[in-house]
């Protein structure tokens, strides 16, 4: 028998989370499926998002399996084109660029005449990661719009705040007074300004990680917005015993029993994406009853308390995440965001896709 792990996805979850997104706004929705869909895996990812206006990758080799799929919609790439090699590519598959640099601007001689590159420019408005400085937008739009090989052009920006308290109000003043004089689309919103903001949502936004069903926000459930988790992780108990008092538990005995006790050890460690950093006490559920975990997480292998459930035996059922433990409440016990939980499932679990249908 195979080892007794495997994450589950339920893609109804996410056609259902795009509806959310889409009774908070009036904007075109550009669904976020870089990382292959959060973990998700790109093509089904796709196949449950198509009511989507467009999707957003960050490898051109994604973006052109989409289009080869037959997907229409406008497909984004979020980082652009990183050398002029790629400018061909883009107009042969009709794909969207970011540019953020003057390195992609000068790069752009290199792109087909006569062709229509949508490009999205983005604007640093305070994250200071990618986008040009302010003062640099005016010259690049001009730049852009008397381009033999450029077609529409998309104002953006990226939120640095818009899940904490700092908010956004600062940066979309700043985006706001610099893309006036454009009579130009914009897009602003990630998944928290578009749940908390609808001043932000303009012409697109993009969410990401509300579509996978986990909450932007720290310490608000994603229930409480109607979503629906996609993803769920499971496996079993492979071993139970009983420890006596002063017993510890695994790699440097960081957990020492005060009383006799249960435990069971879990066929899930950080080679499978289980967060090794998470600590004694990242909640879990056995047989649907939370406990907890205890000591180091280890390479293939995790222990969890079984003081109150004396009926759990080896082969008792062990969800890591999904329906009844959200992904974002184990990120949090672990120091962590959903999104890294998500995104990091190795290859070697096997994914199973929930047994229902796509709307």
């Amino acid at each position: 028998m195979p080892r007794p792990i495997y994450a589950r996805t339920d893609y109804d979850a996410l056609a259902h989370n795009l509806r959310v997104a889409r009774r908070h706004t009036s904007a075109r929705i550009l669904a976020v499926v870089k990382a292959n869909a959060y973990g998700h895996g790109l093509m089904k990812a796709a196949e449950a998002l198509n009511a989507a206006d467009g999707f957003a990758v960050l490898d051109i080799q994604e973006a052109i399996r989409l289009r080869e799929a037959g997907y229409r919609q406008t497909i984004l790439l979020l980082e652009g084109y990183f050398g002029k090699n790629d400018l061909p590519l883009l107009a042969e598959y009709n794909l969207a660029a970011v540019i953020h640099s003057p390195q992609q601007l000068a790069w752009l001689e290199a792109a087909p005449r006569g062709g229509k590159l949508a490009v999205w420019l983005k604007v640093n408005t305070g994250m200071n990661r990618l986008g040009l400085p302010p003062g640099a937008v005016a010259e690049a739009m001009t730049f852009l719009r008397r381009h033999p090989a450029v077609g529409e052009v998309t104002l953006m920006t990226h939120f640095a705040s818009a899940d904490e308290e700092a908010g956004i109000a600062a940066q979309l003043e700043r985006f706001n007074a610099l893309a006036a004089p454009h009579r130009v689309p914009r897009s602003l919103a990630n998944s928290a300004a578009l749940l908390r903001y609808p001043a932000s949502h303009a012409d697109w936004v993009r969410p990401g990680i509300m579509l996978y069903g986990a909450s932007p926000f720290a310490g608000v459930p994603a229930s409480q917005f109607g979503l629906r988790p996609a993803m769920s992780l499971h496996s079993e108990l492979i071993a139970v015993r009983e420890l006596a008092a002063g017993e510890a538990v695994g790699y440097g005995g960081t957990f020492r029993a005060h009383a006799p006790m249960r435990i069971g050890v879990v066929a899930c460690g950080y080679a499978d994406g289980y967060p090794r950093h998470a600590p004694t006490g990242t909640p879990v559920l056995v047989d649907g009853q939370r406990t907890r975990t205890l000591g180091r997480v280890s390479m293939d292998m995790l222990v969890v308390d079984l003081s109150t459930l004396p009926d759990a035996a080896v082969g008792a059922p062990v969800t890591m995440w999904g329906d009844g433990l959200p992904v974002e409440e184990v990120a949090a016990a672990a120091g962590t965001i959903s999104y890294e939980l998500l995104c990091a499932l190795a290859p070697r679990v096997p994914a199973l896709p929930q047994d229902n249908r796509l709307p």
